[in-house]
């Protein structure tokens, strides 16, 4: 098996707006430019197909191998990279799921995560939303590998629940794949320091990739997609608009701050 160094990545921030079609036209020229500059693994957000609103979860629902799986399995065979598709709504008999695959650079399906945690708030003077009012909670943890780097898989609201994120970094997670849709009142409060603490207290990369914002549509995302290091710096961020993070995930770092700071082998799982 070949032993990885480094991963170049790329997050991939595109305005989501109320046309299946032009969602993926969009991203397939956004992925095509990250590949040709050399990105290995290239991740989308949050339910990058269709607006973010519970209205348009039935419509643009799809059954298992759908247009956008398809779509995703030839993209990712033709220029060999692995693609994290963000997430998409899953029909499933008479449900739906919020659900993230992954591709291959041969083009096969190596993961699939169904959001975990719903987002079911009401903050005062903010925002209210239900995501249960349409679709039903996953059932299990995801993590995959690329070569010999193993790669962990959660949909935004799964990295409030820092057990999730520390199960797969005892899991051997060096990085984390968090497609999120974080909203203008949730953004700002708390999209870089969830991004920092996750990566701080388990000694890994997160990339938090994001819809651009769009104050026209039907849901108002944060952007600012972004990449945190094992040692909770930012390595790099977007804005509000339309673009490419790129990032190299060096595993030559991951094992000095572990060793530096053996946070996962100072673990005292006894006392709780």
């Amino acid at each position: 098996m070949i032993k990885l160094k480094t991963l170049k990545t790329a997050l991939i921030q595109l305005k989501v707006v109320d046309d299946k079609e032009e969602n993926i036209k969009v991203a397939e020229k956004m992925i095509r430019e990250a590949a040709s500059n050399g990105a290995r693994l290239i991740l989308l957000p949050e339910m990058f197909n269709t607006p973010y609103d519970n209205s348009r979860f039935p419509v643009y629902a799809e059954e298992y191998p759908g247009r956008s799986n398809r779509w995703m399995e030839e993209l990712s065979k033709e220029l060999k990279i692995y693609i994290a598709g963000g997430s998409v709504p899953e029909r499933e008999g008479d449900k739906l799921y919020n659900t993230a695959y992954v591709y291959s650079d041969e083009g096969k399906l190596i993961a699939k995560h169904r959001k975990a945690h719903l987002f079911d708030v009401d903050v005062e003077g903010g925002i209210t939303f239900k995501e249960s009012d349409t679709l039903t909670p996953g059932e299990w943890s995801t993590i995959f590998a690329i070569e010999d780097m193993k790669i962990g898989l959660i949909i935004c609201y799964d990295i409030r629940f820092p057990e999730f994120s520390r199960k797969l970094a005892l899991e051997g997670a060096e990085a984390i794949l968090v497609p999120a849709a974080f909203n203008m009142t949730t953004g700002p409060a708390h999209w870089h320091i969830s991004a920092r603490v996750r990566a701080l207290d388990n000694q890994l990369y997160m990339l938090l990739c994001s819809p651009a914002r769009d104050f026209s549509g039907l849901y108002t995302a944060y952007g600012h997609s972004i990449v945190t290091s094992p040692w909770g710096d930012i390595v790099d961020q977007l804005g509000s608009e339309e673009g490419i993070l790129y990032a190299e995930l060096d595993r030559d770092h991951i094992i000095k701050v572990r060793n530096q700071l053996p946070l996962l082998k100072h673990r005292r799982p006894e006392l709780y």
